[in-house]
């Protein structure tokens, strides 16, 4: 289950475990120049402000609204990194028109550790942009789609997605409880594919996201396999 509540986006997973809550906030940033510079976190600015599409049905397209997901209004001038916070471990895969931003490979539902193509809640505290290589990202920007500008159309040559997909993992409710509520504090070398899954799209206006400066992140490996 996902809930919009105060601009933050809420996965719920009431049938994995009661503590299976996870959060996530698009926070507005300084946009850095896109050039050959590697350039320290920039100040965050607050956060960008979300509406349900379902809300607007009579002003966006109709492909917006058979996707449903939310709305995130958001200035080329501007830039966006994601906050994740929640103490239950979840997988989180991000991509912007299909794209993802881990791997930079096409979206697919199901999760990979070769390489890993997600972060880890709550041990990655949040996303600047588009990993590029090991401790460098380049920063979440807005572009027009039809531009060649996306990593949508840089990918792909096409601008038929644009937004943003997310998806959530959950740790299984026997695994979580191996982890931290058992006496014994057994640790498991090999966990099954999580069985449950939360999907949420949001698209702008003819907008698409597109990599920005480069920022100095780490990307943290997933130690629960």
């Amino acid at each position: 289950m996902i809930e919009l509540k105060n601009n933050q986006l809420i996965f719920r997973f009431p049938e994995v475990h009661p503590k299976a809550v996870g959060q996530i906030d698009f926070m507005k940033t300084l946009r850095i120049p896109d050039d050959v510079r590697q350039y320290p976190l920039p100040a965050g600015i607050g956060s960008f402000h979300l509406e349900h599409i379902e809300d607007h049905v009579k002003r966006v397209p109709e492909h917006w609204r058979s996707r449903g997901g939310v709305l995130l209004p958001m200035h080329q001038s501007e830039a966006m990194w994601i906050n994740f916070s929640g103490d239950y471990p979840m997988a989180i895969k991000i991509a912007t028109g299909k794209i993802n931003a881990i791997t930079g490979e096409a979206w697919t539902n199901e999760l990979s550790d070769e390489p890993q193509d997600y972060v880890v809640l709550s041990e990655q505290p949040w996303l600047d942009g588009y990993a590029i290589e090991r401790g460098t990202v380049r920063q979440f920007v807005a572009a027009q789609l039809g531009k060649n500008v996306t990593v949508e159309e840089q990918v792909t040559g096409e601008a038929e997605f644009g937004g943003i997909q997310i998806i959530a993992f959950p740790m299984k409710e026997e695994v979580y409880r191996e982890y931290f509520e058992s006496p014994r504090g057994l640790v498991l070398d090999c966990i099954e594919e999580v069985l449950y899954s939360e999907e949420c799209y949001s698209d702008a206006l003819e907008m698409g996201i597109a990599p920005g400066g480069m920022i100095r992140q780490e990307i943290y490996e997933d130690e629960y396999g």
